[in-house]
């Protein structure tokens, strides 16, 4: 065996070993922020004198579900439109600018179905989707793909600090276990000082040879214009301005008391730890809390909106899969015959 075989070998044992410890590593912290959680509201229960189930059978049992079920599927329905706009955009910048939206529908939709396993795995169904009817490389596709994940960090991050800003007072109310009032504007000022960075790296003359930025998986970041950022966050608003209105009325559905204001500071940062590496979003339930302490109960509704959200979605791709088959398929015997 050679050197470079025994090389590989090494590389390959390595990574498998850092895969296991990692996985370890997220159901453990997974596994701890249940159990605060739990904990949390089994202090809540005991409070009313009920047990841990009693007390969440009782906060279902009050909930409004017909009104509840008549709000998320609109909004599900709502977000597939918005979420498919916006990625057919980001794609005809930087991938396929013949691209119909009509074609983009059924594909975004079927990947819903694959995010059920692994969100990254429903990105690549997008990916290969557009190797196969556009001769895309994957790597171009992928860089799209991070493009989009990045203006969704900063849509969250974006909207967060408006809400921080506009309603500072609930913020300093909700800073009795931490320092949100500190810890939340320094993250948004952390954020507005590398993005001018980030673009001026990837599209400025004096850093053309540099390695990093000519990674093939970077591309979208060099080929991006500033208004594209602009334009790409704003096509995608609509789905995070909709989910605090429909998580706000939710929760009152619920019978939890919040405001419109406590949403639009904290959700945006809700969803930024719902995007952790962590099983069931864990982070995020965890965050619901730590943000409402007076309704540890609320880290429970989080987990069915997240589920019913998921599902749903799916749902939406089953409709559209045989759609997406077919254009899959046919863009693979229309590739055999041109290679044959």
């Amino acid at each position: 065996m050679s050197d470079n075989q025994s090389d590989t070998d090494a590389n390959v044992t390595d990574k498998k070993k850092t895969n296991v410890w990692f996985k370890l590593a997220t159901w453990a912290l997974t596994l701890l922020c249940f159990y605060l959680v739990i904990g949390k509201i089994g202090d809540a229960a005991a409070r009313d004198g009920l047990s841990t189930i009693d007390y969440l059978i009782k906060f279902f049992g009050d909930a409004d579900w017909v009104l509840w079920l008549s709000l998320m599927i609109p909004y599900s329905i709502f977000f597939f439109l918005v979420d498919s706009h916006a990625t057919w955009r980001a794609i005809r910048w930087f991938n396929a600018p013949d691209l119909r939206l009509t074609q983009v529908l059924p594909i975004r939709a079927s990947a819903y179905i694959l995010s059920l396993i692994n969100e990254q795995v429903g990105k690549g169904a997008m990916s290969l989707y557009l190797l196969q009817t556009h001769k895309v490389p994957g790597w171009q596709a992928l860089s799209t793909m991070i493009m989009i994940g990045l203006v969704e960090i900063y849509q969250l991050l974006f909207f967060s600090a408006i809400g921080v800003f506009l309603y500072y007072d609930l913020v300093q109310a909700a800073s009795s276990e931490r320092a949100l009032d500190v810890i939340l504007p320094t993250v948004f000022a952390i954020a507005a000082a590398y993005l001018p960075i980030h673009i001026l790296y990837f599209r400025g003359p004096w850093t053309k040879n540099g390695k990093f930025r000519n990674v093939q998986v970077f591309r979208a970041f060099r080929e991006a214009r500033p208004l594209q950022y602009l334009l790409l966050l704003l096509f995608k608003a609509p789905n995070l301005l909709g989910a605090i209105v429909v998580y706000t009325i939710a929760l009152q559905l619920f019978n939890v008391d919040v405001s419109f204001g406590q949403m639009m500071a904290f959700l945006p940062v809700i969803f930024l730890a719902a995007a952790l590496p962590l099983p069931f979003h864990a982070g995020a339930l965890l965050l619901w809390t730590v943000l409402f302490p007076g309704y540890p109960e609320v880290g429970a509704f989080s987990l069915v909106m997240h589920t019913f959200f998921v599902l749903f979605n799916a749902a939406i791709g089953v409709v559209f899969l045989p759609k997406a088959n077919a254009e899959l398929f046919s863009a693979k015997q229309q590739a055999e015959q041109e290679s044959s």
